[in-house]
């Protein structure tokens, strides 16, 4: 049995690089059976074209579905679209949701016709410890900080669609001859041009994961008091404020709120918004049981499908019958 890491997904193949080989495999039925989420970065075994199981993940995240990686890098576009800082927000608090490393690229620097939202990324991001780099796939500029950046770990680029991840990879490597667009003229956003997940690699020790742009990313999967620990500059007041689940909008006593002229506006707009999503999801799961089905079970570091509590009760009786009808018949 091989061992190799998925590169990319297609469809219903996977396509799994072992020892420098490229193998197109399908899930075996008992992976797909145990709902494993199964996603570019994975480590897997498979055999006669089969994987047959997968091994143990560094990390994950949960959109773009990606695992075993070292960080992830947000590019965004200065212009063209125009940059939207809670989208950038968005993607940034999901990234501190996942404990991974985060890096900050803004690209189409070529298209700024003033220096107002290069400050204002400086003034609100920097502080906070964030990597940030300027670019522009176009003229080639940044490009050798966007490569310094990506050097030596697996990096995934997320962002809208439209903000230039494939012009950068381009510009960083003209062979790949990944497919690009310019933005609507109807609509001013991007369209996608990447349409799955693929690790790139730009040396031996350097790999890229271009992704699908997208933007419906939503804090629908937590509570409310847990948003503000996605936010940085927030972390040294919480727990200090006079309620333990305080929300930090209209509550006394709030720590955070007496810190307001320490964060940036545009920042707690941000946050504000994303409690907003957090209350519909503590909203739908208040009359709902959150329970969970276990859809296998392991014995002795083997895992099996689990036979739910009803089908197994009603596999008992089927079996109570079929003896009691044998002791009629003898």
């Amino acid at each position: 049995m091989k061992q190799g890491q998925i590169i990319k997904i297609h469809s219903d193949f996977y396509y799994v690089l072992s020892d420098n080989q490229m193998f197109e495999c399908k899930l075996r039925e008992v992976l797909k059976k145990q709902q494993k989420k199964i996603c570019v970065g994975d480590f897997v075994e498979f055999d006669n074209g089969h994987i047959v199981n997968t091994l143990p993940r560094k990390n994950y995240i949960l959109r773009p579905a990606v695992a075993n990686i070292d960080q992830i890098v947000i590019v965004s576009a200065v212009e063209e679209p125009h940059l939207d800082f809670q989208q950038l927000d968005r993607y940034i608090a999901f990234g501190e949701y996942f404990n991974i490393d985060i890096k900050l690229c803004f690209n189409k620097n070529d298209l700024s016709t003033n220096d107002e939202t290069i400050e204002k990324v400086y003034s609100i991001y920097e502080p906070m410890g964030y990597d940030i780099i300027f670019t522009s796939a176009l003229e080639k500029l940044g490009i050798e900080d966007f490569q310094e950046m990506m050097e030596g770990k697996t990096s995934v680029l997320c962002g809208s669609s439209g903000v230039g991840k494939s012009s950068l990879l381009n510009a960083l490597n003209p062979d790949f001859h990944l497919r690009t667009k310019s933005i609507s003229e109807k609509t001013g956003r991007g369209t996608h041009t990447t349409r799955h997940s693929e690790i790139l690699n730009i040396s031996e020790n350097t790999r890229i994961i271009d992704t699908p742009g997208f933007s419906n990313l939503k804090f629908d999967f937590l509570l409310p008091w847990d948003v503000a620990k996605l936010f940085r500059e927030m972390r040294p007041y919480l727990g200090n404020c006079k309620y333990q689940n305080c929300l930090h909008l209209m509550e006394n006593d709030c720590a955070v709120k007496e810190n307001l002229d320490k964060i940036s506006i545009s920042r707690y707009k941000s946050y504000e918004e994303f409690v907003e999503e957090a209350k519909e999801y503590k909203e739908k799961i208040k009359y709902e049981g959150r329970k969970k089905e276990t859809f296998e079970k392991k014995h002795n570091d083997k895992s099996a499908v689990k036979i739910s509590a009803q089908k197994r009760l009603s596999s008992r009786r089927t079996l109570k019958q079929q003896l009691y009808k044998e002791d009629i018949d003898e």
